[in-house]
């Protein structure tokens, strides 16, 4: 257990990029050259029209400036906090090639929608009902922003998801310093406030199973849902498939991140010697919340080499200096312990063993795809790779099917997943109604 107070804990998780004050934004604003042809907006996968907000920012309109945004990513206030920016948007800045300061577009991007979820308005109005319905499964990325699409089409969307609360990854398993569940918690509500329906804690099942409260099968929604939207992420996390993995203490990432956006700091299951194995954006994230949460040491365990890690450079940054200790081409092959965990054995590329002391291991390997398990729901294809097949629509294989997010791109940034979602709603308008529509950043080669 942490020896930190509650109040150092606090201090330890304040958010990562605060908001920015009004003279802050305006002088950051302000050092924009407003681009044509912007590379920041080609380098948005959701391609927002950076200049166009920023530039309302400096007017002082930021209602102008958050329907900029919205207009072309519904979930751009989490996008504004969670975007590795530095290797998008704020990576193409053409300040950064000037003066090696690019604009803070993340930040600019979060002051001009904060007001909008403060106040609670949507800034868009759900259009005239066109009688067609959809059902969305997965509230995520990807389901929030088809379904704010739809709705602006005139659709009936009625949102599924298994969870007691939407936002999937963002609500339950980003980084805390990063996005709170609170702030995730307002952009979903937004979006329903646009006539979206969310029904949680209801679970996708397959046609033929037991249907009992609490779950519903594909057949149902397909019968009652003019076209079905497939956006349920990935799965569990996957296992190690060593001696000991079942031991007490040993956990994965998710489900240790989901304990820390409860923000009852006490209540996170927290070891003195913290082993973290994998070297993701997504490991990172478990060993620098462990290290603010109290543990004594934690070590970052990877079979491959510091160049291979997979995380961005700038969230290795993150990690506390001199906090977390990094073990490369290391191999786990055991956790070690009688009833709970007390080491973790490993081999090193020269073909020796190494023995590291923890009492924790955190798993942080990826995630399962949930692909072949929605391919026999949904009688979809799926790749080599257990990945959704879509064309540039987002269509799988079946009729008035389509699918966005983790589940077709195996796992990739909540932007990424957003756009998606809107192609989706662009291609299922088309397939229902007929008619072409575009939105916002859909006709942008990137």
């Amino acid at each position: 257990m942490s020896k930190l107070t509650n109040e150092q804990i606090e201090h330890n998780f304040a958010e990562l990029h605060p908001l920015m004050s009004a003279a802050e934004a305006l002088a950051e604003a302000n050092r924009c050259l407003y681009c044509f042809d912007a590379p920041c907006t080609h380098a948005c996968p959701t391609h927002i029209d950076v200049p166009s907000f920023i530039k309302k920012i400096a007017s002082d309109n930021l209602k102008g400036s958050a329907r900029v945004i919205f207009d072309a990513n519904p979930i751009g206030s989490t996008c504004a906090r969670v975007c590795p920016v530095e290797a998008l948007c704020e990576g193409a800045c053409v300040e950064k090639t000037l003066v090696q300061k690019p604009i803070e577009i993340g930040r600019l991007q979060r002051y001009a929608t904060e007001k909008t979820l403060a106040d609670g308005e949507p800034v868009f109005a759900p259009g005239e009902a066109n009688g067609l319905s959809v059902g969305i499964v997965g509230s995520g990325p990807a389901g929030l922003s088809c379904a704010a699409y739809l709705a602006r089409l005139g659709y009936a969307v009625t949102v599924y998801e298994r969870r007691a609360e939407p936002g999937g990854l963002d609500t339950y398993g980003m980084a805390e310093y990063k996005m709170t569940r609170a702030a995730s918690l307002a952009e979903a509500e937004l979006i329903g406030k646009m006539g979206v329906k969310f029904v949680t804690e209801t679970r996708v099942v397959a046609d033929g199973s037991e249907t009992a409260t609490g779950t519903v099968t594909a057949g149902s929604l397909r019968s009652r849902h003019d076209a079905v939207v497939i956006a349920a992420g990935l799965g569990a996390t996957n296992r190690l498939n060593i001696p000991g993995e079942d031991l007490a203490g040993v956990i994965d990432a998710l489900t240790f991140i989901e304990a820390i956006k409860t923000r009852d700091w006490r209540s996170v299951p927290l070891g003195r010697r913290v082993a973290v194995i994998g070297a993701g954006n997504t490991a990172i994230d478990a060993a620098t919340q462990a290290k603010r949460l109290g543990a004594e040491s934690v070590m970052l365990v990877y079979r491959r080499t510091a160049a291979d890690a997979p995380a961005y450079e700038y969230e290795m940054e993150l990690a506390p200096p001199g906090g977390i200790g990094f073990h490369w081409q290391t191999t786990p092959v055991e956790i070690m312990g009688s009833g709970k965990v007390e080491g973790l054995r490993c081999t090193l590329a020269d073909g020796s063993e190494s023995l590291i002391d923890c009492d924790q291991v955190i798993k942080a390997i990826g995630q399962a795809k949930l692909g072949p398990s929605l391919s026999e729901m949904f009688v979809v294809e799926i790749d080599e790779k257990g990945r959704i097949r879509v064309d540039d629509e987002m269509r799988t294989s079946e009729a008035r099917v389509f699918a966005a997010g983790d589940c077709v791109n195996g796992g990739a940034e909540a932007v990424d997943a957003a756009q998606m979602g809107k192609r989706a709603a662009i291609g299922i308008h088309r397939e229902l109604t007929g008619e072409r529509v575009t939105f916002a950043g859909s006709g942008i080669s990137k």
